[in-house]
C-alpha cells in the first residue's frame, strides 16, 4: 500500500485543528481504555488499517489486554467487555453507521442507561473525531506502523 497524498502537507493548518480537537478529547469524561476500544471499533468499521493498527498499540500501550483487543470486533458475543464499555461501543456503532431510520430510540435508552449526558456527550465528539481521523486516513491510504517513531508507538512490542 503507498500513501496517495500527505494531506497533513496539503492542508496544515485543518489537520493542525483536527489535532486539536481530538487532543481536546484527553479531557473527556471518557476513560482512557474506553476511548481506545471506541477509536479501534470505528476504524474496524470504516476498515480503516492505519487506525487500527494505531489505536490498538497505544491500548497496548496503555496495558489493555490482547484478548480484549481480539474482542473488539465481536465485543456483542464477547464477556470481556462492561455494561458501560458495551454501551460505548454500540454508540460507536450507531454513529459510525447512521442508519437511514436515524438512531434508534432503544438504542439511546440503553446507551444513556449507562452514561450520564455529558459522558454520552463526550462520547459523542469521540466518535466524530476517530471517524474523521478514517475518512482521511482510509481516504488517502496512510501506510499502517509509518508514523510508529513519530508517535512513540515503537515502544508497544508490536512493530
Amino acid at each position: 500500500m503507498t500513501q496517495r497524498i500527505d494531506y497533513q502537507k496539503q492542508s496544515p493548518e485543518l489537520f493542525k485543528k483536527l489535532l486539536a480537537f481530538s487532543m481536546a478529547l484527553n479531557e473527556s469524561a471518557i476513560e482512557v481504555s474506553t476511548r481506545h476500544l471506541v477509536d479501534i471499533r470505528a476504524s474496524q468499521i470504516n476498515g480503516c488499517a492505519f487506525c487500527v493498527d494505531m489505536h490498538v498499540k497505544e491500548a497496548t500501550m496503555h496495558g489493555e489486554r490482547p484478548l480484549r483487543l481480539h474482542h473488539v470486533a465481536i465485543w456483542r458475543e464477547s464477556t470481556l467487555f462492561s455494561a458501560r464499555e458495551r454501551a460505548a461501543l454500540e454508540w460507536t456503532e450507531v454513529l459510525t453507521r447512521i442508519p437511514a431510520e436515524g438512531v434508534p430510540d432503544d438504542v439511546y435508552e440503553r446507551v444513556r442507561a449507562q452514561l450520564s449526558e455529558k459522558e454520552l456527550s463526550d462520547l459523542t465528539f469521540l466518535v466524530m473525531s476517530i471517524n474523521a481521523w478514517n475518512r482521511v486516513s482510509a481516504g488517502f491510504r496512510v501506510v499502517p506502523g509509518s508514523y510508529d517513531k513519530a508517535f512513540g508507538l515503537d515502544r508497544s512490542g508490536l512493530s
